[in-house]
């Protein structure tokens, strides 16, 4: 069994993964933060508590998680502060945010093919970055119904 520090410095490390993959650093302090929380939700003040940060700069973290779909706000009866919580399907969800993103980049590569010459260099890197992002934009949502199907099989 793990303690209390050895949690933190977990929460921490993945923070840093986090951060160092292109999240906000405080975004990805909460995220770890709500991740490894053993409580079932937390208030903006737990994570501010837990993170040793003003609730000032865990509200924008928060926005932001809740924006993306990673986070929920979740109510708590006698209480009159938010609480948050990962969402069940916040891995999903992020996954299948990325659609937009692939999407957008392959109408880029398809514009790109049409507006560069046959003959020159960029037209073959742009047919493969269109070729590639037509492919996985295929693929996501059969990998995510397919992992959807393995999660609901596995709470049987």
């Amino acid at each position: 069994m793990s303690t209390a520090e050895e949690r933190r410095e977990a929460t921490e490390q993945l923070a840093l993964v986090l951060s160092e993959h292109g999240m906000q650093r405080m975004t990805a302090r909460v995220m770890a933060a709500v991740i490894f929380a053993e409580q079932p939700a937390l208030t903006q003040g737990d994570l501010a508590a837990e993170l040793s940060v003003s609730t000032g700069s865990v509200s924008g973290a928060v926005t932001m998680l809740t924006s993306v779909g990673l986070v929920e706000r979740v109510p708590a009866a006698g209480s009159r502060r938010d609480h948050y919580r990962l969402r069940d399907d916040a891995w999903a969800r992020l996954f299948s945010k990325q659609n937009e993103v692939v999407a957008a980049l392959l109408r880029m590569a398809e514009h790109g093919v049409e507006v560069t010459a046959e003959d020159g260099f960029a037209q073959p890197r742009l047919e493969e970055m269109r070729d590639f992002y037509a492919f996985m934009l295929g693929e996501f949502p059969a990998l995510i119904e397919r992992w959807r199907e393995q999660r609901a099989a596995r709470s049987r």
